[in-house]
């Protein structure tokens, strides 16, 4: 049998940031982009070691299920994404704002698309 290839893009395992520490690190001394349903906080680590995100709701976007689910499309976006980060040492902290509840996971993933690559940090989809 042939293989296939998947319509899909190459998918790259996200890292995390479990540590506390880490989110602080990229709240006070990286790069910060706001786009419509959230704030990206961007920082090249002292030890380089992959591409890891962090993700943070706060009470704000709502009760528990509405903060999990804005995790969740967080988290699909930045694996969405991950292929085609410039810099592949890099802490990013994706947080939440009230406006991506009621939004579609594409929608989310254009919004951030859009304002990683024009601050340069991700590459622009080639179009064939």
């Amino acid at each position: 049998m042939d293989s296939i290839e998947s319509p899909r893009p190459p998918r790259r395992r996200v890292s995390s940031l479990p540590l506390p520490w880490q989110f602080r690190y990229c709240y006070d001394g990286g790069r910060k982009l706001v786009t419509r349903h959230a704030v990206v906080f961007l920082r090249t680590p002292a030890q380089p070691d992959g591409l890891r995100v962090g993700v943070v709701a706060s009470r704000k976007v709502g009760g528990a299920v509405r903060r999990n689910r804005a995790k969740r499309l967080l988290r699909e976006s930045a694996r969405a994404l991950a292929h085609r980060w410039i810099d592949r040492d890099m802490w990013v902290v994706l947080v939440a704002k009230a406006s991506i509840v009621d939004r579609s996971l594409i929608e989310v993933r254009d919004d951030i698309e859009r304002a990683l690559i024009e601050s340069g940090v991700l590459e622009a989809k080639n179009i064939e």
